[in-house]
């Protein structure tokens, strides 16, 4: 199939892991808007002690309406802890029981999808935008970037980057201040920069996974 570039707009092509610009009116609006939603959200008051029925606060609503506008999907118990960071938001999918703990960030440039019961530790960084390596096409102006895929089960240590057009399998770990340059298989743990498989998991039973 032939893409025609100039029928597509800088979205599209961003999406599709062509070159585009960034500094369109539509784009720049988009950042602008997710930056107000995160400042809410970042701002937003701690939730307050569960009543003795075991009920939310009204704090916590807060953050899920803000979470829920913010981003693309949210799953079920999703939950992170401000500060969080992100260009555009409505291209991250988060799963059920997803939790980030503090100072997470998304350059969500292309699509973000993770799994359910997927945790990440503090200072976690998801990077799918890039650029050229070349600093002529790079002074150009135009940028790329590369979807991200977290399976279920995945746990990523504090201060892990994981890089552009990556996938993560299914139940593997992701070492504490790990670079991740390549596709991880499922149920293994990597660690290191750039991350390696430093040792292999034991596949649960699925139904245990789910309790």
């Amino acid at each position: 199939m032939i893409i025609i570039m100039s029928n597509l707009s800088e979205k599209e092509k961003a999406l599709g892991g062509l070159p585009y610009l960034a500094s369109t009116v539509e784009l720049t609006n988009e950042r602008i808007r997710a930056r107000e939603l995160l400042r809410k959200f970042n701002n937003s008051a701690p939730p307050a002690p569960k009543s003795r029925d075991g009920e939310g606060s009204v704090r916590t609503e807060e953050r899920k309406l803000l979470m829920h506008e913010l981003l693309g999907s949210v799953g079920e118990k999703a939950e992170i802890e401000p500060p969080f960071w992100c260009d555009y938001g409505y291209n991250i999918h988060i799963g059920d029981e997803f939790y980030a703990n503090f100072n997470c960030t998304i350059a969500d440039c292309n699509r973000v999808e993770i799994g359910d019961r997927v945790l990440f530790g503090p200072n976690v960084s998801i990077y799918p935008a890039t650029h050229s390596v070349d600093p002529i096409e790079r002074g150009k102006g135009p940028e790329l970037a590369f979807p991200v895929k977290i399976g279920n089960d995945v746990w990523i240590g504090g201060g892990s980057i994981i890089l552009p057009g990556i996938t993560i399998g299914d139940g593997s770990t992701i070492g504490a201040g790990s670079v991740v340059t390549k596709d991880v298989p499922p149920y293994v743990v990597v660690a290191g920069n750039p991350a390696r498989i430093i040792r292999n998991l034991k596949k649960p039973n699925e139904e245990l996974l789910k309790e």
